[in-house]
């Protein structure tokens, strides 16, 4: 049934089935997404049906519009965020209202996540409320299945759906993460192992094409791309595809280091990315780990982008046939936070504040909550968390149309 169908039998069943309206727009809400969602309520709410039941239909999409604004449940990657804080991860405060628009961003904790257990990873991040108590990883898009043996999982990549990517739940700021990884073995299919900031510094492993015998480390502050980037190639001592190895990235104040299986191949010094103008383009704000398989040899990419992966990629690849996607496979991922100052006890998130003394935000400790605001109430997430959100709505609106 279509949204504007389910709003138009809505009008006639709106004193004997209020709970109609909260089962559709929920359950459309969740499939389409909330900017989608919000432009049509706004559409229907604006429409001039003359039915008894109207002022109340106004009222109800009007508030559900509104509350789908606020309440932007689903990560964000990098757009733009209001004067609520109800932006999770990849919600840019650069680019926001303030640089308080978003929400706080959960605060690292050493672990090493194993990944014979499965029920950490939320697979759909639409229903994420930022609860990182919850969940350790979100798939913020496409789908992981579990692997050839026990204790690792797949991320997938098909012809249609654009890759696969997990992102942690808490961020880091400076430390040593290190992945366990088998590679893929494909020209213009691209493994990788990143950090990634909310205003975008980046920190990469990248294993392009069918280059099994080496991977790509490099780094980016802010999103700039420069004219001649800090990318390098190092050397693995077998097959990517067909062996197991361990990925570093040691991330510090002063310092930056890659290693594959505990030996250093890479490191460069913070200092030497000072420019004339004084600032540090290096990365230093707190971070997610996202782990990820993409396409890079299609027609939409970049010739040099497809020439980089090792061309176009040929979805008749045997392995592609027989499997019915390609793949990376994930072990473990170890994380060790090294944060400048420790935190106290009760410090749940960080947060990004002025700093009139260069481009990049001040960081602090918080004991501010990183749980999205309206599902925070009662911790509810999925398709219950928006019946309550629009429920909410609802209330609201039949209350004002009596008023």
């Amino acid at each position: 049934m279509s949204f504007q169908r389910s709003l138009l039998q809505f009008g006639g069943h709106f004193n004997h089935e209020p709970s109609f309206f909260l089962n559709a727009t929920a359950n459309v809400v969740a499939k389409v997404g909330w900017e989608e969602g919000r432009k049509l309520s706004l559409s229907w709410a604006k429409r001039r049906q003359r039915t008894r039941f109207w002022p109340r239909v106004v009222s109800l999409h009007s508030s559900a519009a509104w509350l789908i604004s606020m309440v932007s449940i689903r990560q964000r990657e990098f757009g733009f965020c209001g004067s609520g804080t109800f932006c999770l991860g990849g919600c840019n405060p650069l680019a926001s209202n303030t640089l308080t628009s978003c929400m706080p961003e959960p605060v690292c904790q050493d672990a090493t996540h194993n990944f014979g257990d499965t029920s950490r990873i939320l697979t759909n991040a639409t229903y994420f409320g930022g609860n990182a108590s919850a969940y350790d990883w979100v798939v913020d898009k496409g789908s992981v299945i579990n692997g050839t043996k026990a204790g690792e999982i797949a991320l997938i990549l098909t012809e249609d759906n654009g890759g696969t990517r997990m992102s942690s739940t808490r961020y880091i700021h400076y430390g040593k993460i290190t992945a366990r990884i088998k590679t893929g073995r494909w020209g213009g299919v691209v493994t990788a192992f990143i950090t990634m900031s909310d205003i975008k510094d980046e920190i990469d492993w990248e294993f392009p094409g069918n280059a099994t015998t080496e991977g790509q480390t490099n780094f980016f502050w802010q999103g700039v791309i420069p004219e001649k980037t800090q990318g390098n190639t190092s050397a693995i001592s077998s097959d990517s595809f067909s062996n197991y190895h361990d990925y570093t990235i040691n991330w510090q104040p002063n310092q930056l280091s890659w290693a594959i299986d505990d030996k250093t191949v890479r490191t460069i010094q913070a200092s030497d990315f000072v420019g004339s103008d004084g600032v540090n383009r290096y990365p230093s704000t707190p971070s997610r780990i996202q782990l990820s398989i993409w396409p890079a040899g299609i027609n939409s990419s970049a010739p040099g982008t497809v020439q980089w992966a090792g061309g176009m990629i040929n979805w008749n690849d045997p392995d592609y046939v027989s499997a019915g996607h390609f793949y990376a496979l994930v072990e473990s991922v170890s994380i060790d936070c090294q944060d400048p100052t420790t935190p106290d006890a009760g410090t749940t998130s960080y947060v990004y504040g002025k700093n009139s003394s260069s481009f990049t935000p001040s960081v602090a400790f918080s004991n501010l909550t990183t749980i999205n605001g309206a599902r925070g109430l009662l911790g509810v997430d999925g398709v219950a968390g928006l019946k309550f959100s629009v429920g909410f709505a609802v209330i609201l609106a039949v209350v004002g149309t009596f008023l």
